[in-house]
């Protein structure tokens, strides 16, 4: 990266969490040009080089969000998302501590901006990600178990907002309970048992 690629990725990450930090205090359409430059400390003429309008920010943000929730799997767990048919039905569980420590840990390390996804779920077009993710990822893993059609939007819902209200009370404690111990409640929440009778079951 030269030095002018490097510039341009710096003032991009102050506007990315410049945005973010003014959706934590008002909608969108309130927020002004100038309200995000004084918020990054950049300068009109600088913002206007970068983009045209907020909306451009905005969909650069929501990039800025999704790769940085990514950098946290492996490229081993993310290629499954790619092998879904194939894989073996052992590897299309995810509620384990191979996909909920990472994103624990994420969660953990980025509270704002994960509190801000959630209250912006609308605007920042997380609503379209989580079709795609539907339609990539959760329809695939439910054919394969031959899960009804009609009724697997309501549990992808259960999947997304259980783990989300358990996250979420976490939170309240500042995440001071370890990540493990969170992903153990999830598993039950979930699955409905600890994982060391789940590991007790498959042995037999």
């Amino acid at each position: 990266m030269n030095k002018s690629e490097s510039k341009y990725f710096r003032t991009a990450i102050k506007m990315d969490l410049a945005l973010i930090e003014l959706l934590k205090q008002k909608p969108i359409e309130y927020i002004t040009v100038s309200e995000l430059c004084k918020t990054a400390g950049v300068n009109r003429s600088t913002f206007y080089l970068h983009y045209e309008h907020i909306g451009d920010l905005l969909d650069e943000t929501t990039r800025y969000m999704l790769d940085g929730f990514l950098s946290y799997f492996s490229e081993n767990t993310q290629s499954i998302a790619l092998n879904l048919s194939d894989c073996e039905l052992d590897e299309l569980n995810f509620i384990n501590d191979t996909y909920l420590i990472p994103y624990l840990t994420y969660i953990k390390e980025n509270k704002e901006i994960f509190l801000t996804a959630l209250s912006s779920v609308k605007i920042l077009g997380f609503e379209d990600v989580y079709k795609r993710m539907f339609n990539n990822i959760f329809n695939p893993i439910l054919d394969r178990f031959n899960y009804p059609v009609e009724d697997r939007k309501y549990v992808m819902m259960y999947y997304l907002n259980g783990i989300n209200a358990v996250c979420l009370e976490w939170m309240k404690g500042d995440c001071k309970k370890p990540l493990e111990e969170i992903s153990e409640i999830i598993k039950v929440c979930i699955l409905g048992m600890n994982s060391e009778l789940l590991k007790l079951i498959k042995t037999y």
